[in-house]
């Protein structure tokens, strides 16, 4: 007789949650080293943002550990998380442009595309296996919480993609380095309209707790 393994989602769903946070800590430090180094404002700003998100995830993981009582208190300190998460993106979102904008008007670009193409292939592939496992865990769950987590991961993916495009472009053809800065700009819209988008829905009077890049 076949013996049914039961899966403990729940602390799958905080496994996950913990390797977000972890992930992001290490991709910001070496996104943002590298675009310093390589003075490449799209992967600068792209490692800032990982950082951001790690604010984000906690708060998610902070509200998978969480006890059923005292919704109010935690719904409304998820409001002002929420609301802080997406106020530093918004300003990410404005320095990055800011940045973007210099770097055309002084003609710059990058060294190498090299590192770009890395650290965006290298995010793919983990994050497409964390939005996975959390779109699963969802479901498994019923929980609202994971469903907008596995949406912030699916935007982490599209940055990713927007990175990877822009120095796929580079390195293809390297006398086109105004490229790094036009996929800061556009870097920096999806950032912007993750900020504004997390910002009203925490101003809701139905917000329910989520992150800023859903």
């Amino acid at each position: 007789m076949e013996q049914v393994v039961s899966i403990d989602w729940e602390g799958r769903a905080r496994a996950l949650a913990l390797a977000t946070i972890g992930w992001n800590v290490l991709e910001g430090v070496v996104a943002v080293g590298f675009g310093v180094r390589e003075d490449s404002v799209a992967l600068w700003g792209f490692g800032v943002d990982s950082w951001v998100e790690v604010g984000s995830a906690a708060v998610v993981y902070w509200k998978l550990t969480r006890g059923a009582g005292c919704a109010t208190t935690r719904r409304r300190q998820e409001r002002t998380a929420t609301r802080w998460v997406s106020a530093l993106l918004l300003m990410l979102a404005a320095s990055a442009a800011a940045g973007a904008l210099l770097q055309l008007a002084g003609g710059e670009a990058p060294a190498t595309p090299v590192p770009a193409l890395l650290i965006s292939a290298v995010s793919l592939s983990f994050m497409g296996f964390l939005w996975r496992a959390k779109t699963h865990a969802a479901r498994a769950l019923d929980s609202r919480t994971l469903a907008m987590d596995a949406a912030c991961s699916l935007g982490c993916i599209h940055l990713s993609l927007v990175l990877l495009a822009g120095a796929l472009v580079q390195w293809l053809a390297p006398g086109l380095g105004w490229v790094d800065a036009v996929a800061a700009l556009a870097l920096a819209g999806m950032i912007a309209r993750e900020g504004w988008s997390g910002w009203r829905a925490a101003a809701r009077e139905d917000f329910s707790g989520g992150c800023g890049c859903a």
